[in-house]
């Protein structure tokens, strides 16, 4: 393993153009990492540290896939669930007209018809009401008609493992892939002793207050104090997340480029330990044909005209983003991982900088810089 000096070089100059400010990725190929590095400084305020390697990243959103799809995939494999099953019968609440059709298998392809977000925070006073308050609100689209990208559909997830498992979502990730894998730097609610391994992200949830002004939500005095003010640091940064314990099916995930690409060998055939080849393959299939974006269990594909990924890697490779500033590819066929983590929010007042040309661009430079280790160039 080396660093690759024209990715490094790549990222070190948007870190200079203001998108970021650190990058660390990682680049595999058949099992066997072929390049990593780190640049730009993980933390600025309210002390600079460098990043490296080893640093710890809020992943956001690769909490879908990594945590809650990979957990959902070992439920299917054991007969516990089945991806055809409606939701309503491990979750009695969902038997409402609207959602009482709703499947596991539409939940993880972002086909359930429920809306793409809500400030929960602002519509209960306790974690206990989240779910309900998501089943009374009424859905956008019919299930199955059309893909919505939604945070809500897993947490209802989220809530299916827990009524399966009796236990919390964090507790089961840590029993049935943390555990198993060996992992020691992936987490929910990273541990305080670690605060200066870990990259910083926005200062306060501006972001988050100003979607919520826009949408015109009333905030009440009670209500002001999920709103941080400080720099979110070693704490998740999605606000429903947060008010949730920082445990949550569609966010919350700690870890760094190593132990996520244990994660990600876990989706193919050659290399995971904990799926079956038979399941596996589901994450390469393409489940909603015909609408208006491609997705498999828990991932988008590439073949998404508006991915990262399109045209860059084969139609069936599958990948996640994250809105802190992460993403993680997998090319099932040539059993290639791409990793990218930036903390992109640090220091920056929202809009955030859309850094998805620069995700593109990484993996571009990755594709080539391995097709050309390939032919021995």
């Amino acid at each position: 393993m080396t660093e690759n000096a024209i990715i490094s070089s790549f990222l070190s100059a948007k870190i200079k153009e203001g998108y970021f400010p650190s990058a660390v990725y990682l680049v595999a190929e058949k099992g066997r990492v072929e390049f990593k590095g780190a640049v730009g400084e993980a933390v600025i305020k309210p002390k600079k540290i460098r990043a490296k390697i080893e640093t710890i990243y809020d992943l956001a959103s690769l909490t879908k896939p990594l945590v809650t799809g990979l957990i959902c995939a070992i439920l299917q494999q054991r007969g516990e669930i089945n991806l055809e099953d409606r939701v309503s019968r491990y979750i009695h609440e969902f038997q409402r007209t609207d959602k009482s059709q709703v499947r596991i298998v539409d939940l993880l392809t972002h086909t359930s018809g429920l809306a793409s977000w809500l400030p929960l925070y602002l519509l209960v006073d306790s974690p206990a009401e989240i779910l309900r308050a998501i089943i009374a609100q009424k859905n956008e689209a019919s299930h199955g008609s059309k893909v919505i990208y939604s945070d809500l559909n897993f947490i209802i997830l989220q809530g299916l493992i827990e009524r399966i498992y009796g236990v919390s979502l964090a507790e089961v990730f840590q029993r049935e892939v943390a555990l198993p894998l060996g992992l020691r730097r992936t987490f929910f609610n990273p541990p305080a002793n670690l605060l200066e391994e870990i990259s910083a992200n926005e200062e306060g949830n501006l972001y988050e207050l100003e979607t919520c002004l826009n949408r015109g939500y009333v905030i009440s005095e009670k209500k002001e104090k999920f709103f941080r003010k400080n720099v979110i640091w070693g704490e998740v940064h999605d606000g429903n997340c947060w008010f949730m314990g920082g445990v949550s099916g569609h966010a919350g995930i700690f870890s760094t480029v190593e132990e996520s690409y244990k994660l990600a060998q876990q989706f193919l055939i050659e290399e995971s330990t904990l799926l079956e080849p038979e399941i596996c393959n589901l994450f390469r299939c393409n489940f909603t044909r015909g609408l208006n974006e491609h997705r498999s269990l828990a991932f988008q594909l590439a073949g998404t005209i508006d991915s990262v990924a399109h045209q860059v890697l084969p139609d069936f490779s599958f990948g996640h983003l994250g809105f802190t500033g992460t993403s993680l590819w997998i090319d099932p066929e040539k059993r290639r991982v791409f990793i990218l983590y930036t903390n992109r929010t640090h220091m920056k007042k929202p809009p955030f900088p859309n850094i998805n040309p620069i995700r593109k661009e990484f993996l571009k430079l990755a594709v080539s810089s391995l097709d050309d280790k390939s032919f021995g160039i």
